[in-house]
């Protein structure tokens, strides 16, 4: 399987799979608009017909943090290890980018701890992330468990 970097035909694909978690109450939404305006902080997987079957979002915070968001693979490709090749993308992207730690906001925290996630309070975080929060229906009642990896550690 190939990561590559999102390209403007997957946008709509994007929203229709990160949305369509979202639906279930598993992620978060994302608006149409907030993808096409973070494109470049997509990553997708492609199937052999070249249809976008799943995807992640590395968004940089600050100088030495990144987010790992939107991370959705298609319901039919389940426990093929796109996920975790999803976010092994997004270590190499944040290693080539200098940026030593990543983060992510989930209601699954299991699968990032077999990524090499540990778990933090959401008050370790600096207050720059909650900048979309504020958006969000949740807020300030945000029930996501919050997850840090170090990039630097990871070879």
């Amino acid at each position: 399987m190939k990561v590559e970097k999102a390209r403007i035909d997957d946008v709509k694909q994007i929203h229709e799979l990160v949305n369509k978690f979202a639906g279930k109450g598993e992620m978060l939404p994302r608006a149409l608009s907030e993808i096409y305006e973070n494109l470049r902080d997509y990553l997708v997987i492609r199937n052999r017909a070249g249809k976008m079957i799943a995807c992640v979002a590395l968004h940089i915070s600050w100088s030495d943090l990144a987010e790992v968001k939107a991370l959705a693979v298609n319901k039919a490709n389940h426990k093929k290890g796109m996920g975790a090749a999803l976010v092994k993308a997004c270590v190499v992207e944040s290693k080539a980018l200098g940026i030593p730690r990543m983060f992510c906001l989930t209601y699954k925290p299991g699968f990032f701890k077999k990524q090499g996630f540990k778990e933090v309070e959401k008050t370790e975080l600096p207050r720059k992330i909650w900048a979309e929060c504020y958006s969000c229906p949740k807020f300030p009642d945000c029930d996501e468990v919050a997850l840090v990896y170090d990039v630097t550690a990871a070879n």
